[in-house]
């Protein structure tokens, strides 16, 4: 939760809502591929990438990130760069 100060200097609570940005199976590109991607959109290490990348593969699909809705779609434009498929979901 955040807060914010208004203009009367009173503070209002505010909640940011979550979204995840779900990495889609693919059939095209290598696990490397798909590895060093998550690792660029998201930031998250070799192993965190490899869990996604190989739970995508195996279920179809997997959570890769989870945050505001901007930084997600910031995400999703970094796995679509090499034409992953995304799709993004309010939690």
């Amino acid at each position: 939760m955040s807060t914010k100060t208004t203009p009367l200097g009173e503070t209002s609570a505010f909640v940011i809502e979550p979204w995840n940005v779900i990495l889609l199976n693919d059939d095209w590109h290598t696990f490397d591929e798909v590895i060093m991607q998550v690792m660029k959109a998201t930031g998250c290490s070799l192993e965190q990438a490899t869990e996604i990348t190989w739970h995508a593969h195996v279920e179809g699909e997997a959570v890769c990130y989870t945050g505001p809705r901007e930084r997600c779609e910031h995400v999703a434009s970094i796995l679509e760069e090499i034409e992953l498929g995304v799709r993004l979901e309010r939690v």
